[in-house]
């Protein structure tokens, strides 16, 4: 996998959760968009400061962390 470097994590932003290309679009608003049927191209107009390379990472991004697994530690 190539690396997720548009895809950014900061508690001061979006109360941490995965943002793409430094800006306050989460990873969950572009699925979310992606899911509801727009294309690449609506999405690139509704914000424009994002590329298509953004909306990539963020549904490479989502993909990878669907797949995995998370285990409870035994204290």
């Amino acid at each position: 996998m190539a690396p997720l470097d548009r895809v950014t994590r900061s508690i001061d932003v979006m109360g941490g959760k995965p943002c793409v290309g430094g800006t306050r679009v989460t990873v969950g608003t572009v699925v979310g968009l992606v899911a509801a049927g727009k294309s690449i191209a609506e999405i690139l107009d509704a914000y424009p400061y994002l590329d298509e390379q953004d909306v990539m990472q963020a549904l490479a991004y989502a993909a990878w962390r669907v797949e995995e697994i998370e285990i409870p530690i035994s204290a």
